[in-house]
């Protein structure tokens, strides 16, 4: 633990850019586009599965307005992956930015620009397509039956395990004779549970606009959260040299992993090329639902043994994940059902994760905050809920006496990583103890758990109709990806003693420009507003990988506390030059550098000021770097208690509570915020959320009218308290906290029904 009292760091300051968001300030993508620029729309199939036999285009080309109308004959056939990763990506390149085969209702067939939305539509209508019509896959249980048809079926694809199985992805990974231990445990279970398929519903739909600057280069804005990784591969499927791409990220209306990938922005790009013109596509709330990502839908079945006291000797995960028409995120979100679950239970003598990851002829399923890991937890935590029930103990008590303490490892860190290898890490900061004191406290889990036991035969319940219930359950996630993950950040200081900070980092709305900015101003001991940040822009800001694997405020933020480092040490250097004394006699308060005597001080804006005019001239200023050595580990508990409507099964949260380890929260109030808004988005999936589709592939209820989302008359009471911990790897001990909040409140649902039905 650190005794060190901070100044802006742990304190709750208002966001950086909350100025502009109340005035309505013209900050997203969209605002911003040129008004001359192209229209682009999208011609979309009708047909699960078909290939294109042929196209015409004549008449859309010939129509007034009309600038570009694009097919697969006019681009070149190169494969690739949308995935926004690490690079060399883990997913298999698949993909064609037009293509000659469709694989889902609503894939690309054509692309058209033009100077106005009318005439766009008007010539989408005029183009004539010409299908031969595939058998479709459409359940992803039967999509490696033997004779099932075969989804991609091109030969250039690259990393794809068994196309002709449909098997887009696997992985195995197993410790200790795990049926052998299962066999002969005292306790045997078996379960499997399904996850949906859900989207993620953030406010601003995919945006993009692109034009050639004043030297030619292409620029590309969009609403992305991986800036340096969309310039990359755009320069791969337009085979154009990086250095001749610019990409900048605006202000994101959220994101939630589904703008980790180059969705919109190529096609953008492909206008511009071939008109010289700028260009925008916006997609529709349609589009957005089905062209971009889903959460993966799962069936993960799990298999214990243990002993009757509750001790798990073996655990046995299969995850069967159906990734789609693509197989864009496909091994990395599987791997993380298994590795941001199985590590809590170190206890096990033998644990065992497989997963298969099959292609679908439905939309392509991506990131999704917590990335695997509620489909993980899902099945995991509801097995162990009914261990508890079978060996007569408070689920509470099972789960708590087989998870992990601090000072602990698992072997799974070392084996299991995301798409490859992890790295052995041994558990720093645990206050996964606190989480369950203090959430059994705010919950009155001891009275209501025995209290609602088996309502469904209660008094209670034949008078009213209605009985209640309460779950727990417990999580782990992850701070980035060990050993890939990188990040960097440059400052420069002013003549006025003020910052610029200019970081990779992309701010999907979660406060991370407000995060970094107060790391850097709590290192260089000024108020936050002394810090101008500037974020993801690929040619004016340094390298970041972008907003995914909860990374930002440990990775991001260990490469600002760097780059702070860096400067402080620069402004005590020429201090000491300055007040003629020895570094060693400095130190720095608000602004000020003191020495330790009392007898010598220089503002920050005096010294920047005579090294700019008069001192030794020269610019402070510097830039670092952080990557992971390990993927620290935030932990929640979190409690849940619901009614049930016997008469109409209608299920309604009453309160859920969440408590979490998180280390140093470098703002509290934003980080119980993505907390409080991961549960409720959980609750999503629980009650309402699942994209439905057609016998025939159609999507039946890709609109916010037919897709139902939670909102304020769903639930009841949500808190969210953080326990005090310090992670010592962290920016003055922070780890991370914007996934971990989505992991859990599905299956404390699930576990508040089994509470009050289970006999």
């Amino acid at each position: 633990m650190s005794d060190r009292q901070f100044k802006v760091v742990n304190q709750v300051e208002k966001k950086v850019d909350i100025n502009s968001l109340v005035r309505g300030k013209s900050v997203y993508t969209e605002d911003m586009a040129p008004e001359d620029a192209l229209v682009i729309k999208l011609l979309k199939s009708p047909h699960a599965h078909a290939r294109i036999k042929n196209i015409d285009t004549s008449k859309a080309k010939a129509l007034e307005g009309i600038e570009c109308v694009l097919t697969h004959k006019d681009v070149n056939q190169i494969s690739y992956t949308r995935a926004g990763q690490g690079y060399p990506e883990p997913s298999p390149y698949d993909t064609h930015l037009l293509g000659e085969k469709v694989r889902f209702v609503g894939d690309t067939v054509a692309l058209v620009a033009g100077k106005d939305l009318k005439s766009v539509k008007k010539a989408l209508k005029l183009i004539k397509v010409e299908y031969e019509v595939l058998e479709p896959v459409l359940d992803f249980e039967h999509a490696m039956d033997e004779g099932a048809p075969v989804i991609h079926d091109e030969d250039d694809t690259v990393n794809i395990y068994d196309a002709s199985k449909n098997l887009a992805q696997h992985y195995d990974m197993s410790i200790g004779d795990v049926d052998e231990i299962i066999e002969n445990s005292d306790i045997q279970i078996e379960r499997a549970y399904y996850y949906p398929k859900s989207q993620h519903v953030h406010l601003e739909n995919h945006t993009a606009f692109s034009y050639f600057d004043d030297k030619e280069r292409l620029v590309v804005v969009s609403s992305t959260q991986v800036p340096f990784h969309a310039r990359r591969i755009l320069s791969h499927i337009l085979e154009i040299p990086i250095r001749n791409i610019r990409v900048i990220k605006p202000r994101i209306g959220g994101g939630f992993g589904a703008k980790q990938g180059v969705i919109v922005e190529g096609y953008c790009a492909l206008v511009t090329l071939k008109t010289g013109k700028p260009a925008m596509l916006v997609y529709d709330r349609q589009e957005t639902f089905i062209n971009t990502y889903t959460r993966h839908d799962m069936r993960v079945t799990v298999r214990i043994g243990a002993d009757k006291e509750g001790k798990v000797k073996a655990i046995d995960m299969h995850a069967l994940s159906n990734t789609g028409a693509y197989g864009d995120h496909a091994l990395t979100v599987a791997m993380v059902c298994g590795s941001k679950t199985l590590p809590l239970y170190n206890k096990v003598e033998g644990v065992r994760f497989v997963s298969d990851i099959v292609y679908t002829n439905l939309p392509t399923a991506g990131a999704y905050r917590g990335y695997g890991a509620p489909q993980g937890v899902l099945a995991l935590d509801a097995v162990l809920d009914e261990l508890a029930y079978k060996v007569g103990k408070d689920p509470l008590t099972v789960k708590e006496m087989n998870t992990m303490k601090e000072g602990e490892t698992s072997p799974i860190f070392k084996i299991m990583g995301e798409g490859r290898e992890g790295v052995e890490q041994i558990v720093a900061s645990c206050k996964l103890d606190k989480c369950i004191e203090r959430g059994k406290e705010l919950s009155q889990w001891e009275g209501k758990f025995l209290k609602y036991k088996d309502a469904i035969h209660s008094e209670e319940a034949r008078k009213t109709g209605k009985i209640r219930g309460i779950g727990c359950a417990l999580a782990m996630q992850g701070s980035g990806i060990a050993k890939v993950d990188m990040s960097s950040a440059t400052m420069k200081m002013n003549d006025d003693g003020s910052f610029n900070l200019l970081v990779g980092a992309t701010d999907l709305g979660t406060g991370s420009d407000t995060v970094l900015s107060q790391i850097a101003a709590e290192e260089l001991g000024v108020p936050l507003d002394y810090i101008h940040i500037y974020s993801s822009d690929t040619d004016r800001t340094p390298f970041d990988v972008g907003a995914y694997a909860s990374s930002t405020t440990y990775v991001s933020g260990n490469a600002v506390l760097n780059t702070a480092k860096k400067v402080k040490k620069q402004i005590l250097e020429n201090a000491a030059k300055l007040l003629e004394c020895d570094e060693a006699e400095l130190y720095i308060e608000n602004g000020t550098v003191k020495n330790k005597t009392g007898d010598k001080s220089v503002t920050y804006e005096d010294l920047c000021t005579q090294l700019f005019y008069t001192f030794d001239q020269m610019q402070i200023g510097a830039t670092g770097s952080f990557v992971g050595d390990e993927s620290p580990i935030p932990f929640m508990a979190t409690f849940q208690e619901i009614e049930i409507d016997l008469e109409t099964g209608k299920i309604t949260p009453i309160e859920i509570v969440s408590v979490v380890d998180c280390g140093t929260a470098i703002n509290p109030a934003l980080a119980k915020g993505q907390v409080e808004g991961a549960s409720l988005q959980a609750l999503g999936a629980s009650l309402y959320e699942e994209l439905t589709f057609s016998k025939k592939g159609t999507p039946t209820n890709a609109s916010l009218f037919g897709y139902k989302i939670p909102d304020r008359s769903s639930y009841g009471k949500v808190t969210a308290e953080l326990v005090d911990s310090y992670e010592p790897s962290g920016p003055f001990g922070a780890k991370s906290v914007s996934e971990i909040g989505i992991d859990t409140p599905t299956v404390t649902l699930l576990n508040a029904i089994y509470n009050a039905t289970s006999h």
